[in-house]
């Protein structure tokens, strides 16, 4: 990072006033998203293992569908938080309903393209003759629910950029809660079967976004902020979340590798790989909800012109993430050999999975310093070097992978290369943040 007078005691307490406010509430919101598929798999399990394996394959199409848009919440986050700190609030929430017109327009995009194709795209997933048709049914109806669930990220971005993430929390909690009781309802009382746990999602997640429309018209009421659709702000928005689409392709396409890779290795080694990835999604959790703290406060420093307080508080946040990385990687150390036997009882799955583990958890505080950083350049809108620099990182992750199953190593080898990719991503973002040129102050980048 770019050298700068050490930060006072006083200034570093504000810091991580401001770090915990909005991190631990951002967490609590990153853990509910994914027990929405936890509590839909444990309803329909009750129905057989067809209707199951249907849900896994549906799940995995919308999760993948959904999350290429993630751009929508962190692109608006840093727009927005920019504003907030130019004091121009009515800005800020202009520049969030343009998210949100984008969202919708996109939702509407995607079930266009998922109603027709439902049948080829879960043939596509390698879904059996008997799954098939229950995936087909929960992904039509649910991808209904997709404008909805795109309109939710969206928002959070403009409640973040207002640095709330106290809000998301709480519609987070509504919405896990309203989908277990619709999918009990709907699965059982109405004996609708996976057709009422897809409904039932629907239902919650059209609630959770009308929620967040409700609490962003509000604040545009409150501030003047024009609510129409507004065809140069949209565009804007699909400019600045074009890089972070590369970005997350990028990524996505890493993380497809690796379990490609792992299941060539065979079973016992692919099995492991999920139970290591279901950990590594959890930490990240933590460690994102710090990168996500760190979008919405940089965004607002640099929005007032203050360069000096951004370096102080890119570097306070990378103190936290170090820090965060040590305290998991401790854990995961002390907690393997009770966390493997959770999910199996194979003593050669137990076996593949326990050094692998060993990787992961010396690698955590490089992840802890490659998410705050990647957040801090999300929140100064740096979304072009992001995308360049993942894609970088996939060029050199690929081969190495790819090499795994030819000179050996099993998966131990295969998050030795994940760990190198993290390396990498840290060594890229590093550099960026120390030349300083991600700084750039104002209202809009």
């Amino acid at each position: 990072m770019t050298q700068a007078p050490a930060a006072t005691k006083a200034a570093r307490r504000q810091h991580d006033r401001e770090i915990i406010a909005l991190a631990v509430p951002a967490f609590g919101a990153l853990v509910a998203e994914p027990l929405f598929v936890m509590a839909d798999s444990a309803i329909v399990g009750h129905l057989g293992t067809a209707q199951l394996a249907g849900l896994g394959v549906a799940s995995a199409l919308l999760t993948t569908a959904v999350s290429i848009f993630v751009f929508l919440a962190y692109a608006t986050t840093a727009a927005v938080a920019r504003r907030v700190g130019a004091g121009d609030l009515q800005s800020a929430i202009r520049q969030g309903m343009d998210g949100i017109w984008l969202a919708l327009l996109l939702g509407a995009a995607v079930i266009a393209v998922v109603l027709p194709t439902a049948p080829a795209l879960v043939e596509l997933f390698g879904a059996s003759d008997t799954a098939a048709p229950y995936a087909i049914t929960y992904l039509r109806i649910s991808s209904l629910g997709i404008p909805a669930m795109l309109v939710v990220l969206a928002a959070t971005g403009v409640l973040r950029g207002l640095q709330d993430t106290k809000t998301p929390l709480y519609v987070a909690i509504g919405g896990f809660v309203a989908n277990g009781l619709l999918n009990v309802g709907l699965v059982y009382g109405a004996d609708l079967g996976i057709a009422g746990s897809a409904w039932g999602t629907v239902i919650a997640q059209c609630a959770m976004a009308a929620v967040y429309l409700f609490v962003v018209v509000r604040g545009a009421r409150r501030h003047g902020a024009s609510l129409r659709p507004d065809a140069a702000g949209i565009r804007a928005c699909a400019q600045a979340g074009a890089p972070l689409l590369v970005r997350t392709l990028s990524l996505r396409a890493i993380l497809m590798i690796a379990t490609a890779v792992a299941a060539r290795l065979g079973d016992a080694d692919v099995a492991a790989h999920q139970i290591i990835l279901s950990l590594w999604n959890l930490t990240a959790f933590a460690l994102d909800a710090i990168a996500i703290a760190g979008q919405a406060i940089i965004g607002r420093y640099l929005g007032a012109n203050d360069a000096r307080g951004a370096r102080d508080a890119c570097r306070r946040m990378v103190q936290w993430g170090i820090g965060a990385g040590v305290v998991l990687g401790a854990v995961i150390v002390l907690a393997r050999p009770l966390f493997i036997p959770l999910f199996t009882g194979d003593s050669v799955v137990q076996g593949a999975a326990l050094p692998a583990l060993v990787v992961v958890a010396i690698a955590q505080p490089v992840c802890g310093i490659v998410f705050v950083l990647d957040g801090v350049l999300m929140g100064a809108g740096d979304g072009r070097y992001l995308a360049w620099a993942m894609l970088a990182t996939l060029a050199v992750f690929a081969p190495v992978a790819l090499l795994v199953p030819v000179f050996g190593g099993g998966l131990t080898a295969v998050w030795g290369a994940m760990t190198l990719m993290m390396a990498i991503r840290m060594l890229t973002l590093w550099l960026r943040t120390r030349s300083g040129n991600w700084i750039v102050t104002g209202a809009t980048r």
